[in-house]
């Protein structure tokens, strides 16, 4: 359609090349010149710097960037580099960019909104070749646009920004989150609580909503009393347990919404000593070590990282077109945590 979002740039920076050609001189002479090294006539240094201004050219510290106009270098930005789900994600970009010789530049940001703005301000600064995001919440990410007009391709990855029309990977929350419904269903649970974690709103909404579809897909009644909002604190999860337990009609199983959750989820039964059945989104190390060992919804961070950096590569190739939304699908890993298990009665906690 005429009106379709696009994500081919205005404009792009200029580049070694460029001023060479502006002012009439070799690439030579211009390294020379915005190097600050003696040896070039003043008329051509004239010329040099006439050209840097009138192309708003931006001296650049990489060598092979002065020479070519591209660093072989991209921008990965992740809210927290040492959960496992956004290491594998890093190893995912970065084998696609040792494929091309491409160097990734990874940084890792907190949940504070102002410093993330000016952590991704500062990457950018390096002249990357493109940027792989995973979106802060609450930071104001629209001076960005400015960046992908200037010729920056940026790929995000896990969540959307907020009023940006941009390329996106993502997985199928809402899919998983049904199927462990489904799932739990079919072992017979009828009163399924979901854990919904507090950060990363986003997919944590997106895994509520398909908590939501799995009960209607299966025919049971949606109960606000059943959903909680946790962190991933061990004794938040306890106090939740002990609230659905003094319900007339308690839950004989529980979806969490993502693994951090899931843990604290399982502290908290074995503090109560209850065994309410349970699937998790989101797979961890420990998962298949349990009692009994959990099922989960597994999402492949490393597949997640490698579709990013193929979408970021193809757009830094010169690839135009409408924006790209990717969507990963997910699969139930079944370890037995699933099955029917009694009400858990209310325990008290000394």
């Amino acid at each position: 359609m005429d009106d379709a979002p696009t994500n081919e740039p205005a404009s792009r920076r200029a580049t070694m090349k460029d001023v060479a050609a502006r002012a009439g001189v070799g690439l030579s002479t211009v390294s020379r010149v915005v190097s600050g090294k003696p040896g070039v006539a003043p008329a051509k240094v004239r010329a040099v710097e006439r050209a840097v201004r009138e192309l708003n050219f931006s001296r650049n510290d990489f060598a092979h960037t002065l020479r070519t106009g591209t660093s072989a270098t991209i921008g990965m930005v992740v809210t927290n580099i040492s959960d496992p789900f956004f290491s594998a994600l890093v190893g995912g970009v970065e084998e696609r960019a040792r494929a091309r010789d491409q160097l990734v530049l990874v940084a890792s940001v907190t949940d504070d909104p102002e410093e993330a703005e000016r952590i991704i301000r500062r990457l950018l600064q390096r002249r990357l070749d493109g940027l792989i995001l995973v979106a802060p919440e609450d930071a104001d990410l629209t001076f960005l646009e400015e960046e992908r007009r200037a010729g920056t391709p940026i790929v995000f990855v896990d969540q959307p920004p907020t009023g940006m029309d941009v390329d996106l990977v993502v997985v199928d929350n809402e899919g998983g989150a049904a199927g462990a419904v489904r799932h739990l269903h079919r072992a017979g649970h009828r009163r399924i609580a979901c854990f919904a974690h507090i950060s990363g709103r986003y997919t944590s909404a997106r895994r509520e909503a398909g908590y939501y579809r799995g009960l209607a897909e299966v025919g049971l009644p949606a109960d606000r009393a059943l959903v909680v909002s946790v962190d991933d604190e061990v004794d938040v999860c306890t106090e939740a347990l002990l609230e659905l337990s003094r319900l007339p009609d308690p839950p004989t199983a529980i979806f969490s919404t993502n693994g951090r959750t899931t843990k604290a989820v399982l502290g908290a039964q074995r503090l109560l000593g209850t065994h309410l059945a349970l699937v998790g989104f989101d797979d961890f190390d420990l998962a298949v070590l349990m009692t009994p060992p959990t099922t989960t919804i597994v999402q492949d961070p490393e597949a997640i990282g490698r579709a990013a950096a193929d979408l970021l590569f193809s757009r830094i190739a010169g690839r135009t077109g409408p924006t790209q939304r990717i969507i990963l699908g997910t699969r139930l890993a079944e370890r037995g945590s699933g099955e029917m298990s009694p009400p858990v009665a209310a325990v008290p906690v000394s």
